[in-house]
């Protein structure tokens, strides 16, 4: 331990107990510890407390010190949200807080809550043990007698599940699982990072070293035999080697395997189990973990003919008379159209988490969808436009790529500086990456990797020849292009750009070019005993699962409309403690505007979630919820997993929700249209309803439905399929909405802050919005949003409207009738473009009957290439 960490855990230890007597810091308390320490350096009682260790810290270590003590005392998680099944409700549910962890000895627990304690936020720590602890309570006792449980565990991308699940592992094996299976990722690099890291929290050990928990664990009598190493996957030779003299009917220690999700290792476990130990085990419980189980794991096919996977990983399941089994995912979307009451006479019933479906909540320090592509400022994004040329979106894998993007040169200079930056600021010792994403084809990626290697290589033979000379500028462009960069990308650095190239000149030469996919010669490992500072670059091994350490620049091409892969695509997700600002996501504003609007719709579902779990809805609930949502592509997404239908019913609830033309023709015809169809409404409003102003924006009430359905039919909606699917207006549903339910609506028609404008006899002011004329065809309303503020809140009373605050949700759950939203706006495309949004009264909780469509696979398909290529623009 060095003198850092020797002050660092004297001042932790300090502030742990007055965490534990207080249950909080007080704001100045971190200073006040720190202000002691160094008083006691100085002192005579330096070598009480210290020893005769040299201790030499200067005032920015005591700086890092201090950002790293807040990191560890200052971040707050909440606990997560619990839904669960009828039968579930009814079950003992605190037979793990209640009675068994307060009668064991929770070795495996406790020692995983110590190791954790190293290096997670206290109140981190705090809240793992209470989300594991109601998991616990909803999995079952495995002292009863035959039972099978399905759940699963939603947490966000990159933000810890794995911790989670190691927590979950410890307490069930704490509790007496004697089985414990983890289903990781289907490539050998994904199961091995897993089984890494399972060794630290469960295990312990690593060809027989203590690691992780292990570490000062000297209780070799509890060590879990673990059929499966770091370096190799289940094997039936090596599992009866390794259990030789273990008798499996009467052991007392808990048996691991990781397995990769691949059939043929599934089929080896499965005829281990049945042939060469005949079931001796099968009366032990049994928990399965299935880590991104939205991968594989579901059936897509008929019951009677399930997918190979899915029929693998029930077969398992069935041979155990006591069996759990918890589904981690990050993107439920599939999980949830598991038919909740499929079942097969050998196989057991399909995988739908019928039992209980936990939300993770992310700490509050974590790195996520929402901070990089809906800040205000997207200052983490860097828009990208210059990379068709060079490899088109649709390529074959014999590619030749002559040539990369300019903007993928900017991007590795970042990567070279932010390694500076991290070495300046303390962080010397801790790994950075750099993610290439561009292509799904290994041969471009080694293409790619060429042209990278070339480029580092021509930057360190210039830092090396130029670096330390004065004005190194002018003797190399590559160094002028740094500096040019740095300008450009930082803003309010503390370090000049001398200090950066000085540092520069002696972490270059520490740059390594790694490609991750199966055919990879070298592989990419972060080390615990040397610093790792690599560019990365892959495919789909890097697109689900596989965490880059200390990643801060990311360069990504690969688009999809279907949200579970576009989110589990984003490694760049997580912690980023003490680099946060200098992160960089590098790709076009078709993939950001992709992001932004699943960043929406799943917010959407976390805030339905919580209100389902608080009226004691089933995961069935949840899972209609998910089906019957308007965002359309949510549903495609879902469906894309779907069994191998003819037709099927698209369902869509529109209670609580707000949908707006976000994106209008582009067509001088259509919108003149447009614009004369607003200006009708509007005079037939005045003609016959009483208007009422609030602030300078006009509502009409109780407006009979025929006047918003000849709205809806004559207003031209931007759309590329009939029931405006992808154009994130399904028109067709609104319409159906409106003629199917015999009630009366609000209207209502906005004035901003732009130039004044007159309609039919009432002078207002423009809406100003700022708007991108996409592909020649639409435009597209910054941000996706027409509306702004808590506009809705127009058709409530002056009282409930003061009362109820700018809660969206709540204020549509709070109006009687439907709204249409009148908007002219003014905009950099169009001085006077008009567009509508509907608000739709209710909640999820709403019992009205949903909106159906039928399509068929042909229409289907043809939505998806509508999308792709929206997608690809």
């Amino acid at each position: 331990m060095s003198s850092y960490e020797e002050v660092k855990e004297f001042v932790f230890n300090r502030l742990t107990k007055k965490y534990k007597v207080n249950g909080q810091l007080a704001e100045d308390d971190i200073s006040y510890e720190l202000e002691n320490v160094q008083k006691i350096l100085l002192s005579d009682n330096k070598k009480l407390v210290f020893d005769d260790i040299d201790i030499d810290l200067s005032k920015n270590d005591f700086e890092r010190m201090k950002r790293e003590l807040e990191t560890s005392f200052d971040v707050k998680m909440e606990e997560g949200l619990l839904i669960q099944g009828e039968e579930q409700q009814d079950r003992d549910n605190s037979w793990w807080t209640g009675v068994v962890k307060q009668d064991i000895e929770n070795y495996y627990w406790y020692r995983y809550k110590k190791y954790l304690k190293k290096s997670l936020p206290t109140d981190v720590v705090r809240t793992i043990d209470i989300d594991t602890d109601i998991i616990m309570n909803n999995i079952e006792n495995p002292r009863i007698d035959n039972f099978n449980r399905y759940g699963m565990v939603v947490g966000h991308v990159q933000s810890g599940k794995t911790a989670n699940y190691s927590s979950l592992i410890c307490k069930a094996a704490d509790a007496g699982y004697k089985f414990i299976v983890v289903i990781a990722g289907g490539i050998n690099n994904l199961r091995n990072q897993t089984q890494e890291r399972i060794n630290e929290s469960f295990v312990g050990r690593d060809k027989g070293n203590p690691i992780g928990v292990g570490i000062g664990d000297s209780s070799l009598n509890k060590l879990p035999i673990s059929l499966t190493t770091k370096e190799k996957d289940f094997d039936i030779n090596d599992a009866n080697r390794n259990s030789q003299g273990t008798n499996f009917e009467t052991n007392t220690t808990p048996i691991l395997l990781v397995i990769k999700k691949n059939t043929r290792t599934l089929d080896n476990v499965i005829k281990w189990l049945e042939e060469v130990y005949n079931n001796k085990i099968s009366n032990h419980a049994m928990l399965m973990v299935d880590d991104e189980s939205d991968y594989a794991s579901i059936n897509t096919k008929d019951e009677e003919d399930p997918t190979a996977i899915n029929k693998k990983l029930r077969k398992l399941l069935s041979l155990f008379h006591k069996s759990v089994y918890v589904a981690y995912t990050a993107t439920p979307y599939a999980n949830i159209f598991i038919d909740h009451e499929a079942g097969h006479d050998n196989l057991g019933r399909d995988l739908f988490p019928k039992d209980f479906i936990y939300a993770l909540n992310a700490p509050d320090n974590y790195f996520g969808a929402r901070k990089i592509f809906l800040g205000g400022d997207r200052k983490y994004l860097v828009t990208i436009d210059d990379y068709l040329d060079d490899i088109p979106s649709k390529h074959k894998k014999d590619f030749e790529l002559p040539s990369i993007p300019q903007s993928l040169y900017d991007a590795m200079r970042v990567f070279v500086i932010n390694i500076a930056i991290r070495s300046l600021r303390g962080q010397e010792k801790s790994h950075n990456s750099m993610l290439i994403h561009a292509t799904r084809f290994t041969d471009v990626h080694r293409k790619f990797a060429l042209h990278v290697e070339e480029y580092i290589n021509s930057i360190v033979v210039d830092i090396n020849s130029y670096g330390r000379l004065e004005n190194s500028i002018t003797f190399s462009c590559l160094i002028q292009e740094l500096k040019n960069t740095f300008e450009l990308r930082y803003i309010n650095l503390e370090f000049s750009w001398d200090e950066v190239l000085e540092r520069i000149c002696s972490t270059i030469e520490t740059v390594v070019v790694r490609e991750v996919h199966q055919k990879t010669s070298v592989p990419l490992e972060y080390r615990k005993d040397r610093v790792t500072n690599a560019i990365v670059i892959g495919g789909t091994s890097l697109s689900r699962g596989y965490t880059l350490e200390g990643l801060s620049v990311s360069y990504f091409l690969r688009n999809t409309v279907f949200y579970d892969t576009l989110m589990q695509m984003g490694r760049w997700f997580g912690y980023r403690v003490g680099y946060e600002d200098i992160c960089r996501v590098y790709m076009p504003e078709s993939m950001i505007d992709n992001f932004g609007r699943i960043i929406e719709a799943t917010e959407d579902l976390v805030k339905d979630f919580k209100l389902m779990s608080e009226a004691n809805k089933t995961p069935n609930d949840f899972g209609l919820a998910v089906k019957q949502h308007p965002d359309s592509v949510l549903q495609v997404t879902a469906r894309n997993k779907q069994k191998n239908v003819q037709e099927f019913i698209f369902n869509m609830k529109l209670d609580g929700q707000a949908k707006e033309t976000s994106w209008l023709s582009s067509s001088i015809d259509d919108r003149k249209n447009n614009l004369l169809v607003v200006e009708t409404i509007v005079k037939k409003l005045q003609d016959n309803y009483q208007v009422e102003y609030v602030g300078n924006n006009l509502l009409w009430r109780s407006v009979d439905r025929q006047n918003i359905i000849e709205f809806l039919n004559n207003f031209k909606v931007y759309q590329t399929d009939a029931l405006g699917i992808s154009a994130r207006m399904p028109i067709a549903f609104v319409e159906k909405y409106a003629k199917t339910r015999n009630i009366v609506w609000d209207v209502a028609l906005y004035s901003g802050k732009g130039e004044s404008y007159i309609i039919n006899d009432i002078t207002l002011n423009k809406e100003v919005r700022q708007a991108t004329l996409k592909n020649n065809d639409y435009i597209e309303i910054k941000n996706r949003q027409v509306s702004t503020g808590n506009s809705e809140s127009i058709a409530l009373d002056s009282i409930t409207r003061k009362n109820l605050g700018s809660n969206r949700k709540v204020i549509r759950k709070n109006i009687k009738n439907p709204l249409l939203q009148l908007h002219i706006l003014e905009t950099n495309e169009d001085s006077t473009l008009v567009a509508f949004g509907i608000s739709f009264p209710g909640d999820i909780l709403s019992n009205d009957e949903t909106i159906n469509m039928k399509i068929n696979t042909v229409y289907y398909k043809s939505l998806l290439e509508d999308l792709e290529v929206l997608s690809d623009d």
